[in-house]
C-alpha cells in the first residue's frame, strides 16, 4: 500500500522560489528603509521560555490565554514558540547588558511568529514580521518618528491608500480611574457583551475595547473615552506626538477607543489599516512601552516600536512590480544647540531620509559634546549641526567626520542630499 503524503501543519505555508523573489525583495526594502533611521539588524530566537511572554505581553490577552503553542522540554522547562518579537528583543538587551553600553538602541527584526489563530487570507499559524524596537528614549518626537519610518516603509514598498490612527492609553497611574469607570460602564451592559467579554470585564475591562466581535463594537461606540482620564503628563505627550505628525504632513485621525492588545502599552499607540484587507483591514501596529524593560527585571527603560505582517502586506501589492532597494548612501548625525535647532533638524532628517540618506538625530537635548561623542561612536560620515546663529541665516554646518572638512550650507534638503550623495570629501566654502 503506497503511504499517504504527509502535508503541512494546519496555518502553515510552503514558498517556492517564484513568490519567495517577492519575500527577498521586500525584506531587502525594510532593511533599506531601517538603515536610514539608523536600525540595526537583531535575530532572536523562535523558542523562548513561556513566563517572558506571560510577564511581557500580559497574562490576559488573547496571544497568552489561548493562541501560543507552548510545551514542555525534557527536563519540564515551559517553551513557547514567539508568538511576536518584542519581548524576546527586551530580554535580550536585558540579558546581553545592552543598556549599560549605550543610552538608546535601535534595532529591527524580520521572521516568523507563531500563534494558534484561525487561519485565513493574511493570517496563518507561522506569519512573518518586520519590526522595529527603539530603547532608551522617551520623547514624543522619538514616537513620531518610528509612525514616519513606517510611512515611508509602506511608500517605498508601494502599498497606497492606508490610514494611520493614534491614540494614548496613559499610563499605569491615569488609567486606573478610567479602568474603574469603564468597568461600572460595562457592567450595566453585561448582558449583552459576547462570552469573552464578560469574562475579562472584572480582571481586565481595557481588554474589552479590543473584541472584534461586532456586537461588541457597536456596544462600544459610546463607551468612556480614555483621554479624557489622563494625566497632565501624558496629555501633554500626546498633544506633542500630534504636533509632530502635523509638522511632518503625515495623514492621521485620532481613534478615542483605540487599545491594541497587548498589556505593555503605554502612552501613544497606533495602528495602520488597509482597505485591500477587507474586514480585517489592520496592517501594522505599534506604539510605546515604557514599562514593559522594568516589567522584565531591567531599569527603568521608555521604549516604543511597531510590527508590520508581510503576508498581509503581500496581499496589498498583489500584481505590482517590487521596487529595488535604493542604493547605500552616506550616514548623517544632525545635531541641534537648542530645542528650536532640534525642533528644525527633525522635520530636515524626514526629509533627507525621503532622499536614500541613514540619519540619527537626538530627542533628548544633550550637550554638542555629547552628541558628537554619539556621533563618533555610530560612525556616521557626516554631522549637521545647527544652532540660533544658522538657523537665523537659514543654514547649516556640515562636518566630514572622515576627512575633516566643514562646508557652510543652505538648509535645503536637496541641495544637502545633492551634496553629500556626490561621496567625495567636502571642502570649506561660504553660502
Amino acid at each position: 500500500m503506497k503511504p499517504q503524503i504527509i502535508k503541512a501543519v494546519r496555518g502553515m505555508q510552503d514558498i517556492f522560489p517564484d513568490e519567495a523573489a517577492r519575500w527577498v525583495s521586500l525584506e531587502a526594502l525594510a532593511r533599506d528603509v531601517s538603515d536610514r533611521y539608523g536600525f540595526g539588524e537583531i535575530r532572536i530566537p523562535l523558542v523562548e521560555s513561556t513566563p517572558l511572554f506571560v510577564r511581557g505581553i500580559g497574562r490576559e490577552t488573547d496571544i497568552v490565554e489561548k493562541e501560543m503553542f507552548s510545551f514542555s522540554d525534557a527536563g519540564g522547562k515551559e517553551l513557547s514558540l514567539r508568538p511576536e518579537g518584542t519581548a524576546g528583543v527586551v530580554r535580550a538587551y536585558l540579558e546581553h547588558g545592552v543598556y549599560a553600553r549605550q543610552p538608546v538602541s535601535r534595532f529591527f527584526y524580520l521572521g516568523p511568529m507563531f500563534r494558534r489563530e484561525r487561519p485565513q487570507a493574511g493570517r496563518r499559524r507561522q506569519f512573518h514580521q518586520y519590526g522595529v524596537e527603539v530603547l532608551g528614549e522617551g520623547a514624543p518626537e522619538l514616537d513620531v518618528e518610528v509612525m514616519d519610518l513606517l510611512e515611508l516603509f509602506l511608500s517605498v514598498v508601494g502599498v497606497k491608500g492606508t490610514i494611520l490612527a493614534v491614540n494614548s492609553v496613559g499610563c499605569s497611574a491615569c488609567r486606573e480611574p478610567y479602568r474603574v469607570q469603564l468597568q461600572q460602564w460595562l457592567m450595566e451592559r453585561k448582558e449583552r457583551l459576547c462570552e469573552n467579554c464578560r469574562r475579562r470585564l472584572s480582571r481586565n475591562p481595557l481588554r474589552v475595547l479590543d473584541c472584534k466581535n461586532p456586537d461588541c463594537r457597536e456596544i462600544l461606540a459610546d463607551s468612556p473615552v480614555l483621554l479624557d482620564y489622563v494625566c497632565p503628563d501624558c496629555r501633554s505627550h500626546h498633544e506633542r506626538v500630534i504636533a509632530g505628525l502635523k509638522s511632518l504632513g503625515l495623514p492621521f485621525r485620532e481613534e478615542s477607543r483605540l487599545v491594541r492588545g497587548l498589556d505593555y502599552y503605554t502612552r501613544t499607540v497606533f495602528e495602520v489599516y488597509s482597505s485591500d484587507l477587507g474586514a480585517q483591514d489592520a496592517l501594522a501596529a505599534g506604539g510605546r512601552y515604557d514599562g514593559l524593560v522594568e516589567e522584565l527585571g531591567g531599569p527603568p527603560t521608555p521604549a516604543v516600536g511597531f510590527s508590520v505582517g508581510l503576508e498581509r502586506l503581500l496581499i496589498c501589492l498583489e500584481g505590482k512590480e517590487m521596487p529595488a532597494p535604493s542604493p547605500l548612501m552616506p550616514s548623517v548625525y544632525c545635531v541641534g544647540l537648542d530645542a528650536e535647532s532640534t525642533s528644525a533638524n527633525f522635520l530636515l532628517a524626514a526629509r533627507l531620509r525621503r532622499l536614500g540618506l541613514g540619519v540619527r538625530l537626538d530627542h533628548s537635548g544633550r550637550s554638542l559634546k555629547s552628541q558628537l561623542r554619539e556621533a563618533n561612536r555610530l560612525g556616521v560620515d557626516f554631522v549637521l549641526i545647527r544652532g540660533q546663529e544658522e538657523l537665523e541665516a537659514g543654514t547649516v554646518k556640515l562636518k566630514d567626520m572622515r576627512e575633516g572638512g566643514e562646508v557652510s550650507l543652505p538648509a535645503s534638503p536637496d541641495e544637502i542630499g545633492v551634496r553629500l550623495s556626490g561621496g567625495g570629501p567636502i571642502e570649506a566654502r561660504s553660502v
